[in-house]
């Protein structure tokens, strides 16, 4: 029987159709007209049009002031800042490095750029002169808009001393010698700014993300103008959001989570963004802003659930939240069950790449299986397949791939810019390979287990990190905790649990002999750390990923300079 396609209410309702089954799980997405869509015309102009007043953004400034932006806002001002950066000679195609925390103006910017048709460059704020380096010349970057915050621009001017290729510096929330003002120049300019008959649009270049560089040095996803509509589903069937709704998500903008969480999605199902400008992460300061501004869909980090549940979370009147969601790594059982005894809610867990939307998620109406990522987005053709490219069966391990030969779907990049060798070795024979590995069960459930770099070979078998850090999150005493590989001389590779204690507990020989007996009536014996070390902290990119990949080089260095 055919598929009856339903149009999405409102503005995207053009763009999207959607098919669901009697119980309204998502079942089918097709996408239309996309080839000349443009996000900040198409969707954020049109409705400002049919509601100008409504808000788009509410931004708490890290001081508490208040603002609230209406999409008539929204278009006044990033029509302005169009005008501004045309002045400073940003053309179509100019690649933009954005560094911006979470200023309000962000979004004025990203907008403005849509419009040119210039690409906005998003990068973390704490980032220093050898990552800007690396970022201006391998980005071919042309112009900079910076927080004035710290040491960003001293940062930037150091690592920009021997790069000529920038046509312009502008410095937002501040004033320095050689840039201009973002904020006392963009008034000057006309609110005014018509569709270019040349605007960029649909599989035009609009945005590129440094990857967060877990295993090696950050690669450039570029994006087209289509992936924009690819986070429809991110938002509205996963995180959960409708048009009276009120989203915060935990993220820097610097980071592709901030276009997951607080750009596309949301304004695509027109609902209001909330953001918080806070410089560093206090947990009860997040639970008291969901309190005071009656958040109705959050989203977060495993790391920051982990904080979350080693506070009494009765102080707190979360009863505002329909929806919380987490991606960026797997999120442990343990959490899971802590959080929902504490609040009622259930984490829905999500999946996907800077080179992605969501790839899987626990969609609207899918329960929950904790410790899952859920099942396939239906706009992707997801498998698991083994090294040689045939299909994993039940419970097998394999990497998740994406089918890509009959099309390419709407949210995938284009590819990692201007460089063809590394695009070339993830994407191939009709798929793209995300190098993360995962196992289906019976029931359609997608379980991680790992990088493909991060499984551990110890005596023949194949070891999943995120199994044994199940087992050892289950601890109350346990904050955090990463299970690497070792040097073993008869096994090849041994175990080691680095582990992160909660506050308050001491590190002492009796607690790791208490973790041991624990993870030996609990664990099969060649899933047991060999070694336990207590860290203060497990190193993590900006994003806040744990890099096991770090903790594993060391010590293997260390090992080869001890055979030395």
């Amino acid at each position: 029987m055919e598929r009856m396609y339903m149009p999405e209410p409102g503005v995207v309702g053009k763009y999207i159709f959607t098919s669901k089954d009697q119980k309204g799980n998502l079942e089918d997405i097709i996408f239309r007209d996309t080839d000349k869509f443009n996000f900040a015309f198409d969707i954020v102009d049109e409705i400002a049009k049919k509601d100008p007043k409504k808000t788009a953004l509410l931004h708490i400034s890290k001081n508490g002031r208040e603002r609230k932006i209406s999409f008539e806002d929204m278009v006044k001002y990033s029509n302005r800042t169009a005008n501004y950066l045309s002045y400073l000679g940003i053309r179509k195609g100019d690649h933009v490095l954005l560094v911006l925390k979470r200023h309000y103006q962000f979004w004025f910017l990203v907008l403005a750029l849509h419009k040119i048709g210039a690409v906005a460059v998003p990068a973390s704020f704490l980032l220093t002169k050898k990552d800007f380096e690396y970022r201006l010349k391998a980005g071919r970057i042309r112009a900079v808009v910076a927080s004035g915050d710290g040491e960003i621009t001293n940062e930037i001017d150091k690592a920009a001393k021997y790069y000529d290729h920038l046509k312009a510096k502008s410095i937002v929330n501040g004033t320095k010698a050689g840039w201009d003002s973002y904020n006392r120049s963009v008034k000057f300019f006309s609110p005014d700014f018509e569709r270019p008959a040349d605007a960029a649009c649909g599989d035009d270049p609009m945005l590129m993300f440094f990857t967060s560089g877990t295993t090696s040095y950050p690669k450039m996803a570029s994006h087209s103008h289509k992936y924009a509509l690819g986070h429809y589903v991110t938002a509205r069937f996963w995180h959960g959001i409708d048009a009276g709704g009120l989203h915060f998500t935990i993220s820097d903008t610097g980071w592709g989570k901030a276009m997951w969480g607080k750009f596309y999605g949301q304004w695509l199902c027109e609902a209001t963004v909330f953001t918080y400008d806070y410089s560093d992460f206090y947990a009860k300061e997040i639970l008291g802003m969901i309190q005071k501004y009656k958040i109705t869909t959050f989203c977060a980090p495993p790391t920051v659930y982990r904080f979350l549940v080693h506070i009494d979370l009765a102080h707190y009147d979360l009863s505002s939240l329909k929806n919380v969601t987490t991606a960026g790594e797997a999120l442990n059982p343990e959490i899971f069950k802590r959080f929902y005894n504490a609040t009622g809610l259930k984490i829905m867990e999500g999946f996907g790449q800077t080179e992605t939307t969501l790839l899987i998620g626990t969609l609207q109406g899918t329960a929950p299986h904790p410790g899952s990522m859920g099942k396939p987005n239906p706009q992707y053709d997801v498998r698991i397949l083994r090294p040689d490219g045939s299909p994993c069966g039940v419970d097998e391990v394999g990497e998740i791939c994406v089918k890509t030969n009959e099309s390419i779907p709407i949210g995938l990049f284009l590819g990692y810019y201007m460089d063809p060798d590394r695009t070339k070795a993830v994407w191939h024979d009709g798929y793209y390979h995300t190098g993360d590995t995962a196992h289906v069960d019976k029931d359609g459930y997608l379980w991680y287990v790992g990088r493909v770099d991060d499984i551990i070979k110890s005596a023949g078998y194949r070891v999943g990190p995120f199994e044994i850090e199940n087992e050892i999150m289950r601890l109350p005493y346990v904050l955090e905790c990463a299970a690497t590989s070792i040097p073993d001389k008869i096994r090849g590779q041994a175990i080691k649990a680095s582990i992160v204690l909660a506050e308050g507990t001491e590190a002492t020989e009796a607690l790791k002999k208490e973790v041991m007996k624990y993870l030996r009536n609990t664990l099969a014996s060649y899933k047991r750390p060999k070694t336990i070390e207590f860290v203060k902290e497990l190193p993590k990119t900006s994003s806040g990923k744990v890099r096991r990949v770090e903790i594993k080089e060391k010590d293997w260095e260390k090992e080869t300079k001890n055979e030395e």
